[in-house]
């Protein structure tokens, strides 16, 4: 199928072929028949992309605030690869359509396959031929609203929340600064609800389309302008100036806020919808006391995956209109004629002149406010439900194919994921490694496959994970994907008869464990791997070697910096994900237990009041003790790991990957690494590879996988019990 997308480092903008979204539980598949172009937020993200390296900076300063905290934490070396994966891949554009259910997911049966729906969002209502939306950002379009009028519905919504926030009512007086497709709608809204609305651009042809969608004036943010518009304020309402403006501009002048305070009287309500400069002029704002409110996107819902993804909506009696209300209201309001969008409709292209008309618009050759891209297949709004044949995607041109491959045996692999740390940690090593073949990936977003594709040059792509599980041809599977799948896919995979490989964790309950070595039991394929990677680390290695043997139970430390996580991570989810240590916890586990060459027998830990910061003591049959100290509250350009282990008159210390230090003997031996930080992933997936193409044994036994697994959950088994716990 087709879609949009533009690689945020070069600027390129492309109509990609790419492989159609499953349909997950929770949501629907929806075959699109018109999306629109945001002209204020799209362009915004064309622009930037076209900028320079030192212009994205500027324009992201919270993006080069964690460039630096990772830089602390991780070297320079490893942190510039992993900015620039992250720049060269391609992103979707679009969040806003119109389309016909084609599959229904488990949980959304409200919809049937033929429902005409308007579709929401920016990672689901793409400039693509088929997306999957769920059920709370998608609406049925009522009766007599056309499809390319349905399109609207998003940032109609977004027009809406920012009118509910100004709380306008019947007979205020609101001025509308920005008159671009987000303020044509705000205009047309707020005389639907009997608000006289004044307007200001600085578009002559936005203007008077202000006007015709039933604005009393609308004029030039000039002087001149300025003035007339204040004149009419003041005369229409006996000289107390505007109840309402509503800022729906950008760009860096801070003129729409100076001039907000101009035109509004005492305790107005200034409402910022769009992107705009908010240097406010104390003085101004002080003596009206005027009240400033933001409006954040589609409205209630917006951000919260539990709304969004969970599908767990908000009673009304609590949030009357959440931003699914806020799409459907929009709609009813177009059925009923009370706003019309047809009139700001200024083209509709095919999708496959994206590329043109993005450019069109950048240059400023093509001029309006409502553009909207047109796919293949209206007939399907008439109800016909064909669901459309799943297409493997054409493959885009990678990066850098391999050259000539011996004609020696090579170990064929699947991925299943492909997200930040397989591209940056994995796939860069398998790419180049001359016993490796990467086969096919499946992915849940479809330019995701894409960028795997173009970038390590997999010979086919999916979204779908069945497709690689069963593929014969595969020899081994990468379980690269959030934690909470791990355990399921690793068990498909053993039935399939596949080697795999599975990142960290391997499982997040004791009965997952279990499930899996049912698996191994019944099927005989005991042939997995963890990326427990730390003990294959050129530098670590050399110390262990170094310290040699103690001759005597050791104790050892393991101190960690984990950080802050972004609020909205995935990786805080602990009802589905476990929590943080579960899934990262695997790694210290695995390092002592490997150091000193046996698996714990008891565990036991206490936790911080915050509950993310915790500190386990691990307990070996040979008398031995470890703690792992898990930080999550530590300044973010610390270091992340320390190891210290003391035994036997000697003593080591890790620091970072980046330096490792051996006192035995009278003497001090400290080695560093100059070319950056190596946490072993190469080696382990030599390793790996080579255990499946020899059929040899995997590098780590599946009875200390298992081990470390078990001891990881009884950390957090201990955390609620208050006392040891036994692996």
């Amino acid at each position: 199928m087709k879609q949009v997308g533009q690689n945020y480092r070069s600027g390129e903008l492309a109509v990609l072929d790419v492989p159609q979204p499953a349909c997950r539980p929770g949501g629907v598949l929806v075959r699109s028949l018109y999306s629109l172009i945001s002209t204020g937020t799209e362009m915004m993200k064309v622009s930037e992309a076209r900028l320079s390296l030192l212009g994205k900076a500027r324009a992201r300063p919270d993006q080069v605030r964690k460039v630096l905290d990772s830089m602390a934490q991780q070297g320079p070396v490893a942190t510039y690869k992993k900015a620039m994966d992250k720049l060269d891949t391609y992103t979707p554009l679009g969040y806003s359509l119109c389309g016909v259910v084609v599959e229904v997911g488990a949980g959304a049966e409200e919809f049937a396959v033929g429902d005409l729906v308007a579709a929401a969002g920016n990672e689901f209502a793409l400039h693509a031929e088929v997306n999957w939306v769920p059920v709370n950002l998608c609406v049925p379009v009522p009766e007599g609203v056309e499809p390319q009028h349905a399109a609207f519905a998003t940032v109609g919504a977004i027009a809406m929340h920012g009118v509910r926030r100004g709380e306008p009512q019947l007979g205020e007086m609101a001025c509308v600064i920005g008159l671009g497709l987000v303020g044509q709608l705000v205009v047309r809204l707020l005389v639907a609800a009997g608000v006289r609305v004044v307007g200001i651009d600085t578009v002559e042809e936005r203007c008077r389309l202000g006007e015709a969608g039933g604005a009393v004036s609308c004029a030039s943010p000039d002087d001149e302008g300025a003035a007339y518009i204040e004149q009419v304020i003041r005369t229409a309402t006996g000289g107390l100036g505007a109840d309402h403006v509503f800022l729906a501009a950008g760009g860096e002048t801070n003129g729409p806020v100076e001039l907000a305070a101009r035109l509004v009287r005492d305790r107005a309500r200034v409402v910022d919808i769009g992107k705009t400069r908010l240097d406010l002029p104390w003085n101004a704002y002080y003596e009206k006391e005027l009240d400033v409110r933001f409006s954040r996107s589609y409205g209630p819902g917006r951000y919260d995956d539990r709304y969004e993804l969970d599908g767990i909506d908000y009673p009304a009696g609590y949030v009357r209109w959440t931003e699914r209300r806020n799409l459907g209201c929009f709609l009813d309001l177009l059925s009923g004629g009370s706003v019309d969008v047809g009139s700001l409709v200024s083209a509709t292209r095919p999708i496959e002149d994206a590329a043109a008309v993005y450019e069109d618009l950048r240059n400023g050759s093509l001029r309006g406010v409502g553009f909207l891209f047109e796919y293949p297949g209206e007939e399907a709004a008439e109800g016909t439900g064909r669901e459309p044949a799943r297409s493997s995607g054409r493959a885009v041109p990678a990066l850098a194919r391999r050259p000539g491959r011996a004609a020696a045996p090579t170990v064929r692999l699947g991925f299943v994921g492909a997200g930040s740390y397989a591209s940056s940690m994995l796939l860069p090593h398998l790419a180049k490694h001359p016993g490796a073949t990467l086969s096919r990936v499946a992915t849940t977003r479809s330019l995701s496959a894409v960028n795997a594709q173009r970038k390590f040059a997999f010979e086919s792509i999916t979204t779908d994970a069945d497709e690689v599980l069963a593929d014969p041809a595969i020899d081994a599977v990468f379980v690269v994907t959030r934690h909470h799948s791990h355990a399921a896919f690793v068990s498909r995979a053993l039935e399939h008869g596949k080697a795999v490989f599975v990142e960290k964790p391997l499982a997040l309950t004791r009965g997952e464990v279990d499930g899996i070595l049912d698996v191994v039991e019944r099927t005989g394929n005991d042939r997995i791997m963890v990326g427990f990677n730390r003990r294959f680390a050129p530098l670590l290695l050399a110390m262990r070697r170094r310290f040699g043997t103690a001759g005597a139970p050791v104790t050892a430390r393991y101190l960690v910096n984990a950080g802050r996580m972004a609020s909205g991570s995935w990786y805080l989810d602990e009802q589905l994900e476990g929590s943080r240590f579960l899934g990262e916890g695997g790694h210290f586990v695995d390092t002592l237990g490997w150091w000193i060459g046996d698996d714990p027998v008891e565990v036991s830990a206490t936790g911080t009041p915050e509950g993310g910061g915790l500190q386990a003591t691990l307990r070996y049959p040979d008398g031995s003790l470890a703690t792992i100290t898990y930080c999550t509250d530590g300044h973010p350009r610390v270091p992340k790991e320390t190891f210290d282990v003391s035994g036997g008159g000697r003593n080591a210390r890790l620091d970072n990957f980046a330096r490792a230090t051996v006192w035995a003997g009278g003497a001090r031996d400290t080695r560093r690494s100059y070319t950056g930080q190596d946490k072993g992933q190469r080696a382990q997936l030599e390793a790996f590879l080579d255990a499946v193409r020899l059929g040899a044994a995997m590098p780590i036994g599946l009875a200390s996988l298992v081990a470390t697994t078990r001891a990881t959950i009884a950390v957090g088994e201990s955390l609620v019990s208050g006392r040891p716990e036994a692996p």
